[in-house]
């Protein structure tokens, strides 16, 4: 059995920018709010970290600043995926050495590739470090699926220990072929309880950049047995989720942040502000679920 990464729940933290780059206080006072909110474990530069509009200097940097700033309290995920297998391996070699605990390696996107490509990328990212890799499927935005079998032959590969899987259609197929050998976290924050109930391991999250400790609590309650108290929690968890996402995130969860006074910025273009009708939405789940 691997080693596993973090159980509960951690967050795709956002990216706070200003116009000359990464805004370093604020992303501090996030990674603190975090923390003190409960959270199992950071991923920085991620989708919702908009790591695919940071130049290398800034997305490194972003790294770095997070694994020194978090100091092994929970741990930091570094995005380092690309469609591009050198830049990949690049990327994730420096996240190694700044002391990354784990890296999230998307699939590659736009160019695509087969089964076998998919494979062997996957196979040089992680020969090229020590670290351990988690898989990011998210065919929504990549137009290409890991296969179960491609996950299963996969995780024999010592150092990749997990799957962020955002298909919950074949979870189930995922755990019965690869069992111990790989964790999986669900990707959708709508699909904790299903995805807990096949045997995942937790969530990577968007929601817990303004509730953390209610997702954790969610992962928690239902490994622990109280199955009632997840049950609610995700229910309850529901129409935020909707507005969190009624348009392409991360530009909800930036607006709810800033709803919510943590003045975290706006996306970088191509991403743009919310729409009045979507974002009067957005505050009324705010409001409901008392969070403004």
């Amino acid at each position: 059995m691997k080693k596993t990464i973090f159980t509960g729940a951690a967050t795709a933290i956002i990216t706070p920018f200003t116009e000359n780059g990464v805004d370093f206080n604020k992303l501090e006072e996030l990674i603190e709010f975090q923390i003190k909110g409960g959270i199992d474990g950071i991923v920085v530069c991620g989708t919702t970290g908009e790591a695919s509009t940071m130049p290398d200097e800034e997305h490194k940097a972003a790294i770095k600043f997070t694994v020194e700033k978090v100091n092994g309290r929970v741990p930091v995920i570094a995005g380092a995926g690309s469609n591009d297998t050198r830049h990949a391996v690049e990327l994730t070699k420096y996240a190694e050495e700044v002391g990354s605990d784990a890296i999230l390696s998307v699939t590659p996107y736009y160019n695509k590739t087969t089964q076998k490509g998919l494979y062997e990328h996957f196979k040089a990212v992680a020969n090229s470090v020590k670290t351990p890799i988690i898989l990011y499927n998210v065919p929504s935005r990549t137009n290409l699926n890991i296969n179960p079998e491609t996950v299963k032959a996969l995780s024999e590969i010592e150092n990749i220990t997990a799957v962020k899987e955002c298909n919950l259609a074949q979870v189930g197929d995922i755990i019965n072929l690869c069992g111990d050998n790989i964790d999986v976290y669900s990707g959708n924050d709508d699909q904790v309880l299903p995805l807990l109930s096949l045997g995942g391991k937790g969530v990577i999250s968007v929601m817990s950049n303004i509730i953390p400790l209610d997702t954790h609590d969610m992962v928690v309650k239902f490994l622990n047995g109280d199955l009632e108290g997840s049950r609610k929690l995700q229910l309850g968890t529901l129409n935020l989720i909707k507005a969190l996402f009624i348009e392409v995130s991360p530009i909800p969860i930036k607006a709810a942040m800033n709803l919510m006074g943590m003045n975290v910025g706006k996306c970088r273009m191509p991403l743009v502000d919310m729409g009045d009708k979507n974002l009067d939405i957005l505050k009324n789940a705010l409001k409901e679920y008392g969070l403004i």
